[in-house]
């Protein structure tokens, strides 16, 4: 079953996003990070290219012919069909319609009150269908 860790109050979801991809990787996990839309899509993109000096974070497009190969892969389509399973990061605000095929699924949440708003329903409609559940809370940067 899909273990799902909310982490709310994050002041800059792509930012606070790099940062995780960066933590799964040097941990050797395969990930795709579903983004709201082509916009976040492509802020996501370019962010990780250029977050830190120190780390090399190498990604690309979902659909793109090298993903099976590639550990990070990006998307912001919520019926994605990914060659990896281990990680998903929702950037979304919908629940992805394939996330019980990954290992760990992490739910970003914006200090938005929209983003709160759909972060709580999501973290309902987890509960209700009994998936493990933690929550953090970001500290401020």
């Amino acid at each position: 079953m899909t273990r799902i860790d909310f982490h709310s109050n994050v002041p800059d979801k792509i930012s606070y996003t790099c940062r995780l991809a960066r933590k799964a990787r040097n941990a050797n996990f395969q990930i795709v990070i579903l983004a709201q839309d082509r916009a976040q899509l492509a802020q996501l993109d370019e962010k990780l290219w250029t977050f830190s000096e120190q780390d090399f974070l190498p990604h690309v497009m979902l659909d793109d012919a090298l993903a099976a190969q590639t550990p990070i892969l990006l998307t912001a389509d919520s019926a994605m069909e990914s060659p990896h399973t281990q990680i998903l990061i929702n950037l979304s605000d919908t629940s992805p319609t394939h996330f019980a095929r990954f290992e760990r699924m992490f739910e970003v949440i914006s200090t938005e009150d929209a983003d709160k708003s759909a972060g709580r329903d999501r973290y309902s409609f987890y509960k209700q269908r009994g998936y493990p559940l933690t929550h953090f809370v970001a500290e401020p940067t």
